[in-house]
């Protein structure tokens, strides 16, 4: 039963998945809140841009699930929530799931769930949160047939990153990938890495479980397309991206440019008109 519902999360033709995140708010940063302020125009606008799925938490949801007719993005339902991002950070770091993550999902009629995996410098004990949150939440997937995805999430230090920055190194990525299949995801959403020719091993170490790339912090247009591109190419099946959608003077631009990446194999040069509002 869980393919029912991954159907309604994957390109019908192409297979592959364009997934924007606006579950933002969910995380106590200021920072995180720009292009999302109002919340409500946020979705519709994504609606009429028709990416595949908009991530959404529980307070959230009814945007996009209140929105009539039979066709709109799928929902992705974030089901935990977490202090571990900004430039101070609190003297004790958490990351909780909610009560009742699949019922509730169920009852919001979403797609798929989806859970962090995080690895902080200093910070094992957030660690430790995440896979209790998936060991429990893992069988209540497989139980109501929710796919169940899991974000394996690579920081680096506070202090170096100033906030909040993936740490692209692929020899950290990877064991962390894997330990998120091991865990039993239905779908990995992972952090990119330093060099997009290496993202091959991601996807091989994942084997059969799908791997969307996440956005992993701001770029500009050329650098977003050109790597969405590059990374399609090394097998992943598709994105999940926030800020550079959500953030961006032109979100339905960008994410009718990056659906033609995803789904159509289009080249960067041939979309960016649509980002800077060309056609």
């Amino acid at each position: 039963m869980k393919a029912s519902r991954l159907n309604r999360l994957f390109n019908e033709k192409s297979g592959k998945c364009f997934d924007v995140a606006i579950d933002h708010g969910f995380f106590n940063e200021l920072t995180f809140l720009g292009g999302i302020e109002n919340i409500e125009k946020s979705v519709k606008i994504l609606i009429d841009a028709d990416p595949d799925a908009i991530q959404l938490t529980v307070g959230q949801a009814h945007h996009l699930q209140s929105v009539p007719g039979k066709k709109k993005p799928a929902l992705v339902l974030r089901t935990d929530v977490a202090n571990v991002y900004g430039l101070e950070l609190q003297s004790v770091l958490y990351s909780r799931m909610i009560e009742e993550p699949v019922l509730q999902a169920i009852r919001l009629d979403a797609t798929c769930v989806v859970v962090n995996l995080f690895r902080i410098p200093g910070a094992p004990e957030v660690t430790d949160q995440c896979i209790q949150n998936i060991l429990k939440l893992k069988p209540m997937c497989d139980h109501y047939s929710m796919p169940l995805m899991i974000e394996p999430l690579v920081f680096r230090p506070n202090s170096e990153a100033g906030g909040y920055m993936v740490d692209g190194n692929i020899d950290i990525i990877l064991p962390l990938v894997r330990q998120a299949v091991e865990l039993g995801a239905d779908i990995i959403k992972a952090d990119p890495c330093e060099n997009v020719e290496d993202y091959h091993k991601v996807v091989e170490v994942a084997g059969s479980v799908p791997i969307l790339v996440r956005g992993g912090g701001r770029a500009d247009d050329e650098e977003l397309l050109d790597r969405t591109y590059k990374l399609m190419k090394q097998g992943v099946k598709g994105i999940v991206y926030g800020r550079n959608v959500v953030q961006h003077a032109n979100s339905g631009g960008m994410t009718r440019a990056l659906m033609a990446i995803v789904h159509d194999g289009a080249k960067p040069e041939d979309v960016i008109g649509w980002v800077k509002g060309n056609n």
